[in-house]
């Protein structure tokens, strides 16, 4: 179970549904760097875009310590869209950490091996409807003692809500919306100065209309892998 703070209170979730939406920029520039970064590490292009990857309900976690398979992983801070039990929407942020290594056997299969932190607070995603493309997206990693910025967009730069909801699967869709009980990420922004790993992942999703931000760090225990 998941638990949300938002304005008026807080909220618990039981995730049933948990997908990513990969290749996901409104810019087809923009996919086409981030496809050729992963190429960059051997990863194979995808099939078509945007690609919903699904994952196990048991890898979102909100904790601040998370252990990982090994030293391959890196994070990736997405915007979030929650449908509770109601079906309201709702708008948090979490990171799509994903093992590298494994990735360039298969996308999907790196992806259900890591865990998805997820932040604590959310907005009611009618706050944010009518400025949703000024929403701006980051994150910090650590790097040779420093705390350096890893990625800095804004959600123009992806595609919108409705565009994404008009691509989803059946499975995960109900009455042209997120089903209930589920959990979206919507897309990254590219890394600067390349994918790698770091041992802290801060990210932010930041609304300069209201002057207000979302914010989760997680650290990564790696674990040895046995040979």
């Amino acid at each position: 179970m998941l638990t949300f703070t938002h304005a008026g209170g807080t909220f618990t979730l039981t995730p049933e549904r948990l997908a990513i939406a990969g290749w996901a920029g409104r810019d087809q520039a923009g996919v086409q760097h981030h496809i050729e970064e992963l190429a960059e590490l051997g990863v194979q292009p995808p099939s078509t875009t945007p690609l919903f990857y699904r994952g196990g309900v048991e890898l979102l976690t909100q904790r601040e310590r998370v252990q990982m398979l090994g030293t391959h992983g890196s994070g990736e801070v997405e915007a979030c869209l929650i449908s509770d039990a109601d079906g309201t929407l709702w708008v948090t942020l979490a990171s799509d950490h994903t093992d590298r290594k494994l990735e360039a056997v298969g996308v999907a299969e790196s992806k259900q091996l890591c865990a998805k932190p997820i932040g604590g607070e959310a907005w009611r995603y009618d706050e944010v409807r009518d400025h949703w493309d000024a929403l701006e997206l980051g994150s910090e990693i650590e790097e040779d003692g420093q705390t350096v910025t890893y990625q800095q967009g804004t959600l123009a730069e992806l595609l919108d809500v409705p565009a994404l909801l008009a691509k989803l699967p059946a499975a995960l869709a109900q009455n042209g919306s997120l089903a209930p009980n589920s959990v979206l990420l919507c897309g990254t922004v590219p890394a600067i100065g390349g994918i790698r790993p770091s041992a802290g992942f801060t990210m932010h999703l930041k609304d300069p209309v209201r002057g207000r931000a979302l914010r989760h760090h997680y650290r990564v225990e790696a674990l040895e892998v046995a040979q």
